[in-house]
């Protein structure tokens, strides 16, 4: 019997196989794990949880894979650390919006702002209606000091979504105007 073959048809799951694997107890259980994965000179040798892990390995160095990865590392507050994930996806997918968007977003909240600036300018290269890359771009610029840019990206992202309290609030900010209090 070849070592693949345990009596179930190249159809079956693993499930099926592990069933069949573990038998009644006089049977002692293969483990599977460890045998190489069909011709060893094809394979490199490489068992099936070898396999598994650069399997694992290479979908995670996914353009994909990595913004899934610095979108958590986001969640939690880790924006330098998230940035290094997203510089490599945006190195492999370099005009991918939603890329550029984490990675500025990333940059800003490490106190990156240079490095914001451009990645939300190369942002609205791709997509110059986005009006949330004008009010980042805005927000990054007034962190520069750059008022009169800030304020030009500020008052785009107002037209492009007047409904945005958020976009009309940074700019109200900038040009000192505060909201009227209530009495």
């Amino acid at each position: 019997m070849e070592p693949r073959d345990h009596g179930i048809p190249d159809g079956g799951s693993d499930d099926d196989r592990q069933e069949h694997d573990t038998g009644d107890a006089g049977d002692a259980p293969q483990d599977r794990a460890d045998e190489p994965m069909g011709d060893p000179d094809e394979r490199g040798g490489l068992t099936r949880s070898e396999q598994r892990a650069v399997d694992e390995l290479l979908e995670r160095e996914t353009p994909y894979g990595l913004l899934q990865r610095g979108k958590a590392l986001m969640s939690r507050r880790h924006y330098a650390q998230a940035a290094v994930l997203l510089q490599r996806a945006a190195g492999l997918e370099p005009r991918r919006g939603s890329i550029l968007e984490a990675l500025g977003r990333a940059y800003y909240n490490s106190g990156q702002h240079e490095r914001a600036v451009a990645t939300f300018e190369d942002l609205l290269e791709i997509d110059p209606s986005l009006p949330y890359a004008h009010f980042a771009l805005g927000q990054g610029l007034k962190q520069l000091g750059r008022q009169e840019e800030a304020r030009t990206h500020l008052r785009l992202a107002v037209a492009l979504a007047p409904e945005s309290r958020l976009y009309r609030n940074a700019l109200d900010r900038l040009e000192g105007n505060r909201p009227p209090t209530l009495l």
